[in-house]
């Protein structure tokens, strides 16, 4: 695919080039999981510096914590465990000792520590950005949820819906949310407010952090390719054109 128009080949002649498949998760971090801060970045200097001029990762969706990135819960979304506190903590809605006090293993993901801190940790920088701290966000936060409605809104709600009843399939919740009864869905949105507005935020702020990363590449002459989420789980969303999430 390319800009410049139908018909026009997204690469000169003879063009050549190498890159290394990375995913993200892999990259080291001081927080349990590879994330798109400052180790992400030194990653794109150090290709850029040998030459390399692509960074292949696998896809960045959301997951069933363990599962294959290839088996997302979205075709949309992003997985909120690849924000980095790092930037969090430079964007001023979390502190340094909010993410301090924890230890994680060097080699290995241990879903069962990093879900809770991270998750924790968004929470946190939520309350801070309702609270009053970094104001000029706001735009730009309602432009993103405004932008991404078609398929943030039901996102936010089946993920706040599956937090509510303890991760469970969709297919074991009320059958009135089962087969998304209207007044159902209202009542859910009603009640699950702040937990929707919180999944909302989380991926304003991992969006946020890509494009920057994306810009750095682009800096460094290191262009990101990212690859299709080819399993989203088969039990699918129903409401608009595209199914986003396994509901």
């Amino acid at each position: 695919m390319t800009d410049a128009g139908a018909g026009v080949p997204p690469f000169p002649p003879g063009y050549r080039a190498s890159g290394v498949l990375l995913h993200v998760t892999s990259l080291p971090s001081a927080y349990g999981v590879g994330d798109l801060g400052p180790a992400a970045f030194a990653w794109v200097d150090r290709l850029h510096e040998a030459g390399q001029r692509w960074w292949q990762a696998l896809p960045l969706g959301p997951t069933g914590y363990g599962d294959s990135p290839y088996q997302c819960l979205s075709s949309f979304a992003g997985n909120t465990l690849l924000i980095s506190p790092d930037a969090l903590i430079e964007d001023e809605l979390l502190r340094a000792a909010d993410c301090a006090g924890h230890v994680f293993s060097p080699t290995a993901v241990e879903y069962e520590k990093v879900v809770p801190f991270k998750l924790r940790l968004i929470e946190t920088a939520w309350l801070r950005f309702i609270g009053g701290a970094r104001p000029d966000l706001r735009p730009a936060y309602e432009e993103f949820c405004e932008t991404h409605a078609l398929w943030l809104d039901d996102y936010a709600l089946f993920r706040a819906l599956k937090a509510r009843y303890d991760g469970a399939a969709y297919l074991e919740w009320p059958a009135d949310l089962v087969r998304r009864t209207p007044a159902a869905l209202a009542r859910a949105r009603h009640d699950l407010a702040d937990q929707i507005e919180i999944v909302r935020f989380a991926q304003f702020l991992l969006f946020r952090q890509g494009e920057r990363l994306a810009r750095h590449g682009h800096e460094k002459a290191v262009r990101l390719i990212g690859d299709l989420p080819f399993f989203v789980r088969p039990t699918r969303a129903t409401s608009g054109p595209i199914p986003s999430c396994s509901w």
